[in-house]
């Protein structure tokens, strides 16, 4: 097997050379529910992974429920070798076969899946691999985020990605090999607990760790692996190499720690060897500001939504997830909210080295039902397990507006699903923060984060004041819905209480940066803005027009002003970076170019907080 050496890994925080990319024309057909995927003839040729719906894949229908593909894989299996088939996305049921025989399944559309196939290879160097995918489309129950369940798009939600949408690889790898690796950061100063998992562990095995920042040994550990999880604390920071704040990674400064990991046999021989990295920071709260390394850092975010045209929730291409992330630091923003899709792993790479903050959606089912719950909990643990090495990511998000959980107000078991999924976040990933409810009805969780689309800046100004939000949160109903709920079977937050779910550094003797706002915990406007830019001025549905550049930039400005540093929120997010098929409503147009001059749209962003208008 060749090295792809061109592409960035598709692993970036677990990576290995002989890798190959399964990309590209495969055999392709719509299929049934209930066909066997072995005997169907397969008369269409699919672009992977653009998914079917898209233009890009050369198929562009409009609902593609049983998508089935097909490909030729040239190899030659090597005695003692392991060949694992790694599919970063598949929506949403997935089955899998190599040389007609059953290789495996998954279900969960956002996230990704690996396969050992190496027992499925039969012995001639031509091989056969299909690809059975089921994504019923009115199936309300399935986490899928902003894809429409209707014929066509509406209201918010977009055009479909069914079927194969994220890369596929194939890895080769030793019998015993390195199957995870997770760095924990423990403090701002380099204290950092290790973990490295093993697949085909045996007796008499050490695993030796190195940590680099550059061209700078940090430190070296040798582990013997009495186990198959070998786990491990080392402190990174000496006066001989580097003080502790030269390594932290912080918003704007993405510096990354690299880690060699090699596992030698009792002999001292190599049996296999991987590359990793992450980041040193924290992540903590005070009643009114997020933290990191222990400062305040006022987050000024932008909803990305990560669709593409052409391509849908796939990227078009690597240039095109840089492209995407440059913008967004370009445009003044220090970092972003995914919504409602997981990120491409290569996406976090270029954010994590640009110092870009994400936080991270989980897609939405759209029912409250004991299955939709179970997916959404395997899909938050999936992505913690896939990304919790990305020091760009700094927060998970359950749920979003209450969808999912209809009748969160009335219900204490959708209570009880909100206060659990911000419990479980916390703790697999105490080092992050947790939200449970974004947008109102907050039930739990780390921060309070609102949605207000008003375009009076006044109004927003006096909304989101230090010394009115309290009265806000208790009082005010964003989209009509109480900004606050009370736990099941707790005392009602946000009134006095500090609800800050053993978040490291957030003791309530802990910094402050401002009057405290009497919430307890910080408050973010996690949603506002939406301006569209039409010749006459109309607005999209629910938002604000302007008729031209300079009044975009004009109305952007001041309602960034009015809930910006000096208010009382600890951050806000601006919906949305670019425009998306029906909601016009972008900072930038669909190619992702600006509607406005981008550095006047960034000096709008980044502006002082504007005074009271008459």
């Amino acid at each position: 097997m060749d090295d792809d050496v061109a592409a960035m890994h598709p692993r970036p925080t677990l990576a290995r050379p002989g890798w190959i990319s399964l990309d590209g024309a495969w055999q392709f057909t719509a299929g049934t529910p209930g066909d066997d995927p072995l005997t169907l003839s397969y008369d269409h040729t699919i672009e992977v992974p653009f998914p079917p719906e898209s233009a890009a894949s050369g198929i562009g229908v409009d609902t593609c429920e049983e998508p089935r593909y097909r490909r030729q894989l040239s190899l030659r299996p090597v005695p003692g070798r392991r060949y694992l088939l790694h599919l970063e996305g598949v929506d949403d049921r997935a089955r899998v076969w190599v040389d007609g025989r059953l290789a495996g399944h998954h279900r969960g559309g956002y996230v990704a899946f690996t396969l050992d196939i190496t027992d499925a290879l039969a012995t001639a160097d031509e091989h056969e691999l299909v690809v059975a995918a089921s994504d019923p489309a009115s199936d309300i129950e399935i986490p899928r985020g902003k894809q429409a369940w209707t014929p066509e798009p509406a209201v918010i939600w977009y055009r479909r990605s069914s079927g194969i949408w994220r890369t596929v690889w194939l890895e080769e790898v030793a019998a015993t090999h390195v199957r995870a690796a997770s760095w924990t950061p423990l403090d701002a100063l380099g204290t950092v607990r290790g973990s490295v998992t093993l697949d085909g562990w045996r007796p008499g095995l050490t695993v030796e760790t190195t940590f680099r920042l550059g061209e700078v040994r940090l430190a070296r550990v040798a582990v013997e692996a009495t186990e198959p999880r070998v786990e491990f604390g080392i402190g990174l920071a000496s006066a001989r190499t580097v003080l502790p704040e030269e390594l932290q990674w912080q918003p704007g400064r993405g510096r990354l720690i690299d880690v060699e990991i090699r596992v030698r046999d009792a002999d001292g021989a190599d049996v296999d060897a991987a590359a990793s990295y992450f980041g040193v920071r924290t992540v903590s709260v005070t009643p009114e500001s997020i933290l990191i390394n222990g400062r305040p850092v006022f987050q000024r975010l932008v909803l990305d939504q990560g669709y593409w045209p052409e391509t849908h929730f796939t990227a078009p291409s690597e240039a095109a997830l840089r492209a995407d992330a440059e913008l967004i630091r370009d445009l003044g923003f220090n970092g972003l909210r995914m919504h409602q899709v997981s990120a491409d792993p290569r996406f976090l790479r270029i954010c994590d080295e640009l110092g870009l903050m994400v936080w991270a959606d989980l897609p939405a089912a759209y029912h409250f039902t004991a299955d939709a719950l179970a997916r959404t909990t395997d899909n938050l643990l999936a992505l913690i397990e896939r990304d919790r090495n990305h020091p760009s990511v700094i927060a998970w998000v359950p749920f979003n507006e209450s969808w999912g959980l209809p009748d969160l107000e009335g219900s204490v078991a959708q209570r009880h699903a909100v206060v659990a999924l911000h419990a479980l976040a916390k703790a697999l990933d105490p080092s992050r923060l947790a939200l449970g409810n974004d947008g109102w009805e907050h039930v739990a969780g780390d921060a309070l984060a609102l949605h207000d689309y008003d375009h009076d800046a006044n109004r927003l100004r006096e909304r989101f004041a230090a010394s009115g939000l309290a009265e806000t949160v208790t009082r005010w109903r964003p989209g009509g819905r109480a900004a606050v709920l009370a736990p099941p079977g707790g005392a009602e937050p946000g009134r006095g209480s500090r609800v800050v779910a053993g978040v490291p550094g957030s003791e309530p003797g802990g910094p402050r940066t401002r009057e405290s706002s009497g919430v307890g915990i910080p408050v973010l406007l996690s949603e506002f803005g939406g301006v569209s830019l039409n010749a006459d001025g109309t607005a999209w549905a629910g938002y604000g027009g302007v008729a031209s550049p300079a009044a975009l930039v004009a109305q952007v400005g001041a309602l960034a002003g009015a809930v910006g540093e000096g208010s009382g929120l600890a951050g806000f997010c601006w919906t949305q970076l670019t425009d998306t098929l029906q909601e016009q409503n972008g900072l930038a147009w669909p190619d992702r170019t600006p509607k406005a001059p981008a550095a006047a749209l960034r000096a709008a962003i980044t502006t002082p907080p504007h005074p009271a208008e008459d």
